[in-house]
Order: C-alpha cells, then structure tokens, then sequence
C-alpha cells in the first residue's frame, strides 16, 4: 500500500478559494489543519475555546494570522449558529471537542457535553444555514467497543467505549449517522446540499502538542529537563501516526464532499486514517524511539495498577479509505517522530512564530512530496 493521495495539485484545486470553517482551531490538530488550509488558499474561519495552556501550538507559530478567529464554545448553539451564517461555509471541519480519556474522568459531563451535544450543535448550524456544504466530523478510533483483538476494527464495527471520552466519540458517531439518516440523506443531496462523513483516527503525534497525559508531550517535557520519561502503559499498543497523515485524509475526505465535486453523496459514510498495521506500535517502543531521535535520554516505568481504564490494544484497518479514497499512510513511524522530534528540538531553540510555521508549512510540503 503506497500514499498516491492527496497530492497537492488536487488539494489546491479543491481548497483555493474555499471558504473554510473550523472547529477547534486552537487545539493540536486543528491548528495544523488551519495551517494547511491556509497554505492551499482557503479563506478559514475558526471557532474555538482560547488555547488550554501554555505553550500552544496557536500561539507558537501565530495560526491566528492564517484564518478568521471565533474564541467561543461549541455548547453555546445560538452562537455557534450566528458564526455559521456570517462564514457561509463551503465546508466544515469539525474537530472541537475535550480530547483526553484521562480528563474525561475527571469531567465526564463536560467531555459529554462538548463533544455530543457540541457536534449536533454544529450539525443543527448547518442545517438552519440551509447551504450547500460539506462537513467532516473528526471523531476517534476510540470509539469503537474495542475487544482488545489482534486485527484492525472497520467502519461498520459496533461503537462502544469504556470510559466516558470514549463512549462521548462512539455516541458522537451516532449523532452523525442519525442527522445523516434524518436530515441529510444522500439520497436527497441534491434538495438539501449537506454532504455529511466521520473522520476516525488513531494517536496522533508532531510538533506543537502539549497536552497532559499524552505520551509524546509527557517525553518531550522530561526529555528537555533531562529526567526520565514516565511510562503509564509500556506494553499498550496503538496506531501511532504523524498529525500530517489523518489531516491529510480529512482534507481529501473533504475535497470529495465539497459543493460541486464529482459523486458526493457516495462519501457521506465513515472512513478510518490509521498508519500501516505494522505501525501500530507499543508505547515502549514510541519512547525508545523518541530517545534516539532526540540524542539521549532515558524512561521509566510507571504502570500503577490502580489507574483509571485505558485501552491496551487498539489498531485500525484502513482499507476503506484506500479503496474508496485513495489514501494511504506516507510516513513510516520512525520518520513521523523524527519530524516531530525536529519542531520541538527548533521550538526549544526559540524560533518565533514565523519560524515554526514555515517549519509545519516544510513539514506539509515534505509530506505531500513523498
């Protein structure tokens, strides 16, 4: 399996010019979309909580520069709706949501609420918008009732989820399915003009995230203070992959669903971005691998027993997005944390923002070259 798509020739085609909203632009993975998206043309215009912490991504390499900025919450609809209107948005990327398993426990109402209600919010703006739009919902491969197989779970695999950040994604792709069957069928694309899919990825990993209780930005914070690397979960395995290939996948899910393409009602269906099955590696090795990019180091296990419930294994099958898409993985493990290692070895160095977001924009660039 070889990443023939996208290719940039087709994503400027599909974006230049494109007005853009998207949801939860300050986060991780919504600043690297905002960026991209920006880099191709479009006209963005983000909505958004302020960036949780500091450092952040959004403030580091100045992404409130590349698109248009609504600092407000998913939970407020009437809001949410107004911005809907004045953007009149082409296509919508929704990816705002609280996006830990670990702080769901803490606040599971709230992971509820932001990343449930947040979504049908977000779809109940498109509709009363009554525009023709395409909306990719960015959920996870957490939401899947995960039986701790050997094999990749497929799109049509029963949603479940053992704690409350998963269940939230697994009832979040209900609420899909149900506007979807309700509201905007494929069928009647052509009387409503919503053309409407889920994104479904696996851990992500790059420059920029600084999130608690994630494994890459736990290492980069100890690794640069010289202490050990702290491991919770050495043997879990998940699909490890560079932020830069479910965006990817997201970004040429959206092309397809865009007013105006070829055969949109034939992609208004869940699609797994996942890396290649060989790169569904444990966390052990993600630290081991980390330590030799960054040039030294050490980690330590910290497995306790007595911890909240977290997935130990966890792959995803990606045929689907192959065949239907054309979209493959590009990036092996190793290189997708050597480019992350790199962004945080220049943040460290105290590049400013116009520094580290030409690097994401080099990085993007050397991603669809490969």
């Amino acid at each position: 399996m070889s990443g023939l798509a996208p290719t940039a020739a087709e994503l400027s085609r599909a974006y230049a010019g494109r007005r853009v909203l998207v949801t939860g632009h300050t986060g991780f993975k919504g600043s690297w979309l905002t960026l991209w998206l920006d880099s191709l043309g479009a006209e963005v215009t983000g909505y958004a909580l302020a960036p949780a912490g500091s450092p952040s991504l959004y403030v580091a390499a100045g992404v409130d520069t590349a698109c248009t900025s609504v600092l407000a919450d998913v939970r407020d609809a009437a809001n949410l709706a107004a911005v809907v209107r004045e953007a009149r948005p082409e296509l919508v990327f929704h990816l705002a949501a609280q996006p830990l398993v670990r702080a769901s426990y803490q606040a599971p109402v709230e992971t509820l609420e932001t990343n449930v209600l947040g979504t049908a919010h977000l779809l109940e703006a498109v509709r009363a918008a009554g525009a023709p739009c395409g909306v990719v919902v960015v959920t996870s491969d957490k939401c899947y009732e995960n039986r701790e197989w050997a094999w990749g779970y497929r799109e049509d695999e029963p949603m479940g989820g053992f704690d409350p950040y998963s269940m939230s994604k697994g009832a979040t792709e209900l609420v899909v399915s149900s506007w979807r069957r309700s509201f905007f069928p494929p069928a009647r694309l052509a009387s409503h003009g919503v053309a409407l899919a889920s994104a479904r990825a696996g851990n992500v990993v790059g420059g920029g995230d600084w999130a608690e209780d994630r494994i890459v930005p736990d290492a980069i914070r100890a690794l640069a203070a010289g202490r050990p690397i702290p491991v919770r979960n050495p043997r879990g395995v998940r699909p490890w992959q560079n932020v830069l290939e479910p965006l990817g996948g997201y970004l040429l899910l959206g092309a397809r669903l865009a007013p105006g393409a070829p055969d949109r009602a034939a992609h208004c269906e869940a699609f797994n971005f996942g890396p290649r099955h060989e790169d569904a590696r444990t966390v052990r090795e993600v630290v081991e691998t980390l330590v030799a990019a960054w040039g030294g180091g050490a980690w330590e296990d910290r497995s306790d027993p007595a911890a909240p419930h977290e997935a130990g294994v966890l792959r995803l099958s990606v045929e689907k997005a192959w065949a239907r898409l054309g979209w493959a993985p590009r990036w092996s493990f190793e290189e997708g944390l050597r480019r992350t290692v790199e962004w945080y070895r220049a943040h460290a160095a105290g590049a400013g923002a116009p520094a580290l977001a030409e690097l994401c924009r080099a990085q993007i660039r050397a991603y669809l070259e490969r």
